[in-house]
């Protein structure tokens, strides 16, 4: 675990568990007791065990006096572990790089800690010398926008621990599409210790120059092969009665009520869409099958708050006509891409929603003027999707595998909360944790193809194929070297520390895709794959099933902000033995994918922070 970088931190106050909503506030160290005890799968009684073991073994989490932990996430596994995830404060201010995982036996003793930081997070200097007002003034012209408050905190990151300001800046100038970006100054010497964009783009700005370069447009092809209504049924929310989804709407005489729409798209041809009825007349493309997710209208403007987005409706819950003439086809796109990623997670982990709490995702399209992106944007808590600019980018990039890959930053963002360790002037990320969240968006992006099983959108292990590249696709998992745009790795080395993020990602995508499938050459699905190793030797995959069931366990329960690429294969590592033991094929496979890309634990390097 090596310099940490956290765009931003949300003290949680209302903890969101795995197992149950649960209402807590923040924990500072027990006055007596270790918290081992009786079995329970209580959340309030797993975080109360989980703090008093935390500061029990200090030594070991790197409490100091001063700290109190806020629960996150709270994790209990049936197999008898209890994980609980924490971020920090220090003296009442937030702890950048102060997220934890405290581990549990089933009797909720003291079994471990993931912490994303070794040292200890105490200030070296507690007075600030520098004002908020003047934070916020220099925060305001690096940033080029409007700054907020700024708030005192402890930045931990990059093997130190300094008193700071964090101030959001909105409407950059900085960034393409005016989004906001997070600056920390230095309290003491009024540094600048980090800018950050706060959305995550799809496209990176170094892609971008390139593609410019090579005088390549993207320009997505339209999913124009038929689908006839009983696909169309077959691929509606699971549970719903085909009798059901080939009506118009459920009618009850009362509103709001469930319906069952269909949507023309631009990509993916027609599409069942579960919408909500408002009157005998009206219907909003809302789902409340899926906790209320919605996708709406930017109308143009660079809007960061959902609210603010105009409802789509229509009189006959008839959506879309399939191309761009109607502002409604790419919210088809949208909403059928958000539901389906919903549907992936839900179906394979029981996860309720990108944030695990029961609510619905969101999405906004024809997000700004002429912008050429798509972004997850954590301020905002929802996709946003530009038109493209005309010129390099024909359409809006409502492409289903880029909404699965844009909602996984949101569901990193919950869990994990990998950040880069740096950004350059123009915006590009660079890093290992940066990189290991890229890869996880496209192997879980990936996967919601896999899960949608969509005809017009076949499943693979390529990422983008659809958006009219040279190359026929931006990323692929078998072998993300031949990705030459973004230069991406097959293997690990030492310079992966420093590489951009969605370069360096081909290190963990590649073990993914030889845990899952192996290496050599197949064929899947009708593509041709052909996966290497780096010293040769086969790796004899273990099925996608398996492989996505311990990355994702790998990534709720043993990733932190700072997990690289030898902390990831720990992790997956520690996953593949709760999962199916550590005597198993499956553990064996683990390691043996990722010594296949370099990774290993003799070349893991000295610790940096």
């Amino acid at each position: 675990m090596r310099r940490p970088h956290i765009r931003s931190l949300a003290v949680a106050v209302a903890v969101t568990t795995t197992a149950t909503g649960l209402a807590g506030t923040a924990l500072a160290a027990p006055a007596t007791g270790t918290g081992a005890g009786t079995a329970s799968t209580s959340p309030a009684s797993v975080v109360g065990a989980a703090v008093a073991v935390a500061f029990a073994h200090a030594s070991a989490t790197g409490l100091t006096p001063g700290d109190r932990l806020h629960a996150q996430d709270v994790m209990i596994d049936p197999e008898g572990g209890r994980h609980v995830r924490f971020v920090r404060t220090h003296g009442g201010m937030p702890v950048l790089g102060g997220d934890l995982v405290v581990h549990l036996t089933r009797n909720l003793a003291y079994a471990g800690v993931t912490r994303a930081v070794d040292h200890t997070v105490r200030p070296a200097v507690a007075k600030a010398k520098v004002t908020a007002g003047q934070a916020e003034q220099k925060a305001a012209a690096v940033a080029k926008g409007d700054a907020g408050s700024a708030r005192l905190v402890v930045d931990a990151r990059d093997g130190s621990a300094a008193l700071a300001y964090q101030v959001r800046v909105s409407d950059s100038d900085t960034t393409e599409s005016g989004g906001s970006r997070t600056v920390v100054i230095d309290a003491v010497t009024g540094s600048v210790r980090s800018n950050a964009p706060d959305q995550d783009e799809f496209l990176s700005p170094r892609l971008l120059a390139t593609l410019r370069q090579r005088g390549e447009t993207i320009s997505p092809a339209v999913g124009t092969a038929p689908q006839s209504a009983s696909s169309i049924v077959g691929s509606s929310i699971a549970g719903s009665s085909a009798a059901a989804v080939s009506s118009a709407a459920v009618t009850t005489g009362r509103y709001p009520a469930t319906a069952f729409g269909t949507g023309s798209s631009l990509f993916v041809g027609k599409v069942p869409l579960v919408t909500t009825r408002t009157a005998a007349t009206t219907y909003v493309l809302k789902d409340p099958s899926r906790w209320g997710t919605e996708t709406r209208d930017a109308k143009g403007l660079e809007l960061e708050v959902f609210a603010q987005g105009k409802q789509f409706t229509t009189t006959n819950d008839q959506w879309g006509n399939g191309a761009v003439s109607s502002r409604t086809t790419a919210a088809v796109d949208a909403q059928y891409g958000v539901t389906k990623t919903l549907d992936f997670y839900k179906k394979t982990f029981g996860r309720k929603g990108i944030e695990n709490n029961g609510k619905g995702a969101r999405a906004m399209v024809h997000f700004g003027n002429k912008v050429g992106n798509a972004f997850w944007d954590p301020y905002c808590d929802c996709m946003l999707y530009g038109d493209g600019d005309g010129t390099w980018f024909k359409k809006p990039l409502v492409v289903l595998d880029v909404t699965g890959h844009e909602l996984t930053h949101g569901v990193v963002d919950a869990t994990a909360a990998l950040e880069p360790t740096r950004y350059d002037d123009l915006g590009n990320q660079y890093g290992e944790p940066g990189s290991l969240n890229e890869s996880l968006a496209d192997v879980f992006g990936s996967n919601v193809e896999f899960s949608a099983n969509n005809p017009n959108n076949p499943p693979n292990y390529l990422i983008g194929e659809k958006l009219g590249l040279s190359q026929k696709f931006l990323r692929r998992l078998d072998k993300p070297s031949l990705d030459a745009m973004e230069r991406t790795i097959d293997y690990w080395s030492p310079a992966v520390y420093d590489t951009e993020v969605h370069a360096g990602s081909g290190v963990s995508s590649h073990a993914y895709y030889l845990l899952a499938e192996g290496s050599g050459k197949k064929t899947i699905g009708g593509v041709a794959y052909d996966s290497p190793t780096y010293d040769g030797l086969p790796v004899t995959g273990i099925g996608r099933t398996k492989a996505t069931a311990i990355y994702y366990r790998a990534l709720t329960r043993y990733m932190v902000s700072t997990t690289d690429f030898h902390d990831a294969r720990v992790a997956t590592l520690k996953a593949a033995k709760d999962l199916y033991g550590a005597d198993s094929t499956e553990y064996q496979t683990v390691d043996r994918s990722w010594a296949a890309v370099n990774v290993t634990a003799a070349n893991t390097p000295a610790a940096r922070n």
